[in-house]
Order: structure tokens, then C-alpha cells, then sequence
């Protein structure tokens, strides 16, 4: 596992060390898979203050290939550098980022429910989650219309590029989960467009505070405030009568 060597191998080993126990305590899932020798390339170059880019790519690629989630990937790169009391790394983060699409997009075979850059569910589970809800409502009487809204969040900006779009959704990801909760309904869709599927009634106020709040804060954490909309355009859309109807609003909602 130690791959460090020279005059660099102590800080370098003690930088790589903090950085694990911060993304063990913050981010990281899955404690025992967390080591890669890129990681001890990656704390080199930061510190000797050497062009990163290589050994972030190198990182990237190692969590696409192991099946880490591009939010969880993002988050434990920012863990390096609150680790080593720095500001987060555009050139880093970019890297990474990059690094990781390539290796999602060598797999042969794409999930269905899960979009791998946000980790929210895609809009295709949400249409059946919401056929599962009509079905319900169906069943017990009750009017989806009145009992569940959609609530859209826009982030879009014009003119970013390939890594930029994934860090957004990655952000996203991590902040709607922080706001709605783990396993909440809720989806990409497509072009910074965002939304989850909430029980009436809806505070649209609270709930708007609530939502700024947490992706102002995860845009700061993570270094990308630049490539998100603010503040983000935040609505609220009942539910129409039917389920056919419902997956038209998802599609108008997506521009």
C-alpha cells in the first residue's frame, strides 16, 4: 500500500492519511475500498505543487472502473483538499472528473434507474415511480392532484463544457439529497434541470430557503458556485389528473 518514497514520503503519507479520515467521516461509503495507488500519485503532486491533472485523471478513472458515483467520487477530491487547508482545485476537480466519464463511458452496460453522474434516480424511474403513485391514489380513492406537486430546480447556465455539466449534477445530487433525503423521489432532467416528487401541501417558501441554502453551500464545498445558476429558479407544479399527463409536465418542465 505505501508506494511513497524520498524526502516526500513522510508529509506525503501523512497528508494521504488525513485526507482518508476526513472522506471516511464526511463522504466516503464504504470504508475498506477506499485506497488506490493513484491516491499517493495524486498527494504527491499536490504537494510539491506539480501539475495534477495526470494523476487526478488516474484517480477518475480508478473510481469509475470500482463503480463509485460521480458525486461520491467529486466529494472525497474535496476532501484532499480540506485535508491539506486549501481552497478546492479547479484543475483538480476537472480532472477527476474526467478521468471518471472516461471510465463510465468504456462500460458496456448503463444502469436504467440510477443516472451515475448525479446519483438520483433517472427520469425514466421517476415516470414509474409516479405511475406506482397514481396507482396508489387510484386505489384508495384520493386525487393525485391534491395529494403530490413536482418541485423543479433550474440551475442551468449556458456555455459549460463536458466536466463542467458533470460537476453540476454531481453537486445537485448531493445537495437535493441533502434537502429531500436519502431515497426521496427524485431526478435529473437533463441540461441542469432537476426535480422531486413532494407531498402536498408544499411550502414553497421554506422550501426554496431550504434548497438555496444547500446548493449555495454545496457549490462552495465543492469549488463549482461559477457553474451553477444563482440563485437556482425554484417551483412548484401539482400533480395533473392523470399519469399520462404527468409525464408531459416532466417534459415540459424539461425545456
Amino acid at each position: 500500500m505505501d508506494d511513497l518514497h524520498g524526502h516526500t514520503a513522510a508529509p506525503a503519507r501523512g497528508l494521504r492519511d488525513a485526507w482518508r479520515a476526513t472522506s471516511a467521516e464526511r463522504v466516503w461509503l464504504r470504508a475498506g475500498d477506499w485506497y488506490h495507488p493513484a491516491v499517493d500519485a495524486l498527494v504527491e503532486a499536490v504537494l510539491e505543487r506539480r501539475d495534477v491533472s495526470a494523476a487526478a485523471e488516474r484517480l477518475g478513472r480508478a473510481r469509475g472502473d470500482a463503480g463509485v458515483g460521480m458525486g461520491e467520487t467529486l466529494d472525497d477530491a474535496g476532501c484532499l483538499y480540506r485535508a491539506h487547508g486549501v481552497d478546492p482545485d479547479h484543475t483538480l476537480l476537472r480532472s477527476v472528473a474526467v478521468g471518471w466519464s472516461e471510465a463510465w463511458d468504456s462500460l458496456t452496460i448503463a444502469p436504467e434507474v440510477v443516472d451515475p453522474e448525479s446519483g438520483l434516480a433517472t427520469s425514466q424511474y421517476l415516470v414509474h415511480r409516479l405511475r406506482e403513485t397514481y396507482g396508489a391514489a387510484q386505489r384508495s380513492g384520493t386525487s393525485c392532484a391534491t395529494s403530490h406537486a413536482l418541485v423543479g430546480v433550474d440551475v442551468a447556465l449556458d456555455g459549460l463544457t463536458g466536466w463542467q455539466r458533470i460537476a453540476r449534477s454531481a453537486a445537485m445530487g448531493r445537495a437535493l439529497t441533502q434537502a429531500f433525503g436519502e431515497g426521496h423521489p427524485m431526478a435529473t432532467l437533463g441540461n441542469g434541470v432537476f426535480v422531486a416528487l413532494a407531498e402536498r401541501p408544499v411550502d414553497g417558501v421554506a422550501l426554496g430557503h431550504e434548497l438555496r441554502f444547500r446548493i449555495e453551500r454545496t457549490g462552495l464545498s465543492l469549488g463549482v458556485s461559477a457553474i451553477l445558476r444563482r440563485p437556482p429558479r425554484i417551483w412548484v407544479e401539482p400533480l395533473p389528473a392523470t399519469h399520462a399527463a404527468a409525464v408531459r409536465l416532466l417534459d415540459e418542465m424539461h425545456r
